[in-house]
């Protein structure tokens, strides 16, 4: 099995000396290829900021991070975002679609900085709006779409590019019961297609949904492989 997210003895400090903050305190976290997992933990607990590291948004303060194989936790920001583009695709709470934009204009987007042809843009925008359900609102702008379909386009925004990994950020906060569900669903059938995908959620119901579940706690990862019904007594 392919080792996708590889982080090795990682630390993240702000601040110094009585400031000093260790967000993160000697990480390490496998997630293999094709594997479905959530991340869980207090508010505080560093889960947030894992996020960010595996999600190329921020550098560890000390350790190594290999995504797919490359070591890129001292990358420059120009490098950074080459492999952010290449080989992530993100899901956030928040949509962050352009209100101005179509929902195949939204989607073709990354594209754009990959230097993806027009004529190929638009046609991999419209097959990733029809694998999440969307094939007959490729021209309505997100005001014109209901949350869950919002974030449909977000979802299929953020695998136009084939990544190699799915980062979802509380992708089901501003969703109702139906819709996350629906919503989870999509997640779970583009896992079944080969995805890896990797989601920090607070919610349990949604990482019981998941293959595996990491708990974080004050920065460090105090439970890495605990299956949906171990949640019973973590959660109360």
């Amino acid at each position: 099995m392919t080792k996708i997210i590889r982080l090795e003895n990682i630390f993240k400090v702000y601040g110094s000396g009585e400031t000093e903050v260790k967000a993160l305190n000697d990480v390490n976290l496998i997630i293999d290829e094709g594997e479905y997992c959530s991340i869980m933990g207090p508010s505080g607990s560093g889960k947030s900021t894992a996020m960010n590291i595996i999600g190329c948004l921020d550098r560890p303060s000390d350790g190594h991070y290999y995504l797919d194989n490359i070591d890129v936790a001292q990358m420059n920001d120009k490098d950074l975002a080459h492999i952010r583009n290449k080989k992530l695709g993100f899901v956030f709470q928040q949509f962050h679609l352009l209100p101005q934009l179509t929902a195949l204009e939204n989607v073709m987007l990354p594209m754009v900085y990959a230097n993806i042809d027009p004529a190929e843009r638009r046609d991999r925008a419209a097959e990733a709006l029809i694998k999440v359900g969307l094939e007959k609102r490729l021209n309505n702008k997100p005001t014109q779409l209901s949350g869950g379909q919002q974030q449909r386009v977000a979802i299929a925004r953020a695998i136009v590019n084939r990544p190699v990994v799915l980062l979802a950020d509380e992708p089901t906060g501003a969703l109702d019961s139906r819709t996350t569900q629906e919503v989870l669903d999509i997640f779970t059938e583009l896992n079944s297609s080969g995805i890896t995908v990797v989601m920090v959620t607070h919610e349990v119901e949604v990482a019981r949904q998941t293959g595996r579940i990491v708990w974080f706690r004050d920065g460090q990862v105090v439970h890495s492989n605990l299956t949906p019904a171990d949640l019973n007594h973590l959660a109360a």
